[in-house]
C-alpha cells in the first residue's frame, strides 16, 4: 500500500496522471479484472446492481483518476466497498482505467419513460417523498435519493420500486428491541456493539439503549419498511417513475 501511495502522489507531483501511459491491452486486462471480481456488485457494464452504477463522469469518493485507483485498491471507508488487496499495483491501476472508460461511453440502456409523471407518482401518488430526500425536500426514514441515477441502474431501481424485499443492503436491518420495561420499539439498526443498540423507529426518531436494559433484540432479516408498489402503479406510471429517478444525478 505504501508503494501505490507513494507512486500517486509522484504521479500528481509531475503533473501526469496514473492513465497516461496505459494501452488499449491494460484496458482490456482492466475489463477481465473488472468482470471478475467488481461485476457481481456494479453490474458487468459498471450499469449498478448491488453497487452503485459506475458508468458516470464524476465520482463522489474519487475527485480524479489518482483518487479513483486508491478507491480501488483501498475500498470506501464506512461503506460494503472493500479494497481490493489481492490485486497488485498495475492491477489496480488497469481496473480504475477501465473504470474511468465506464463513463465516455454508452454502456447503459437508454432509460424510456415519462419524467414529469414520474415525477408526479414520486411527490403524489407513491408518497415516495415521505420517506426520501430529493434535494433537500422530504422524509429522512429511507435514503436521501438526490443523487440515485448516478448510483443505481434503472433495472436495479424498477426492481426496488416493484419488490423492495429482494434488495436488501448487507447492512440493513429491521430490528424490534423489547425492553425490560415492557416496552418495544421497532425500526432500522443504525448500530450495534457488545454494551448498547442504535435504533431509528419508523417515525424517524432515534433510540439509544444500554444492552443492560434490553430483555431481547428481534432481527427481522429480510423485512423492510418499504412498500411493494407492483400492481399498485400502472406500466406507465411505472416506467416514468423509474425515469424520473434515473435522472436523479445531482447535476444542476
Amino acid at each position: 500500500m505504501r508503494l501505490l501511495l507513494a507512486l500517486l502522489v509522484t504521479i500528481c507531483a509531475s503533473g501526469a496522471g496514473p492513465f497516461d501511459k496505459l494501452t488499449a491491452e491494460d484496458l482490456a486486462r482492466g475489463k477481465l479484472l473488472f468482470e471478475a471480481q467488481c461485476a457481481v456488485c456494479h453490474g458487468i457494464n459498471g450499469g449498478g446492481g448491488k453497487g452503485p452504477t459506475l458508468a458516470v463522469v464524476r465520482f463522489r469518493n474519487a475527485a480524479d483518476d489518482a483518487g479513483l485507483v486508491q478507491v480501488v485498491r483501498e475500498g470506501v471507508p464506512s461503506s460494503e466497498m472493500p479494497g481490493a488487496w489481492w490485486m497488485s499495483e498495475r492491477e489496480s491501476v488497469q481496473v480504475a482505467y477501465y473504470v474511468r472508460s465506464l463513463g465516455r461511453v454508452a454502456s447503459v440502456a437508454k432509460v424510456t419513460g415519462n419524467i414529469p409523471l414520474g415525477k408526479e407518482i414520486f411527490f403524489g401518488k407513491g408518497g415516495c417523498n415521505g420517506c426520501h430526500i430529493v434535494d433537500g425536500t422530504g422524509g429522512s426514514l429511507g435514503p436521501d435519493l438526490s443523487t440515485i441515477g448516478a448510483r443505481r441502474s434503472a433495472m436495479h431501481l424498477r426492481e426496488k420500486i416493484t419488490a423492495p424485499e429482494k434488495i436488501i443492503a448487507e447492512s440493513f436491518l429491521m430490528v424490534r428491541v423489547a425492553l425490560k420495561t415492557g416496552k418495544e420499539v421497532k425500526g432500522i439498526r443504525l448500530n450495534e456493539d457488545t454494551f448498547t443498540i442504535q435504533i431509528k423507529d419508523l417515525s424517524g426518531r432515534f433510540h439509544s439503549y444500554r444492552k443492560a436494559d434490553v430483555l431481547v433484540v428481534h432481527k427481522d432479516f429480510g423485512q423492510t419498511p418499504m412498500p411493494a408498489y407492483a400492481g399498485k402503479l400502472s406500466e406507465d406510471e411505472l416506467s416514468g417513475l423509474v425515469a424520473y429517478m434515473a435522472g436523479l444525478r445531482g447535476e444542476s
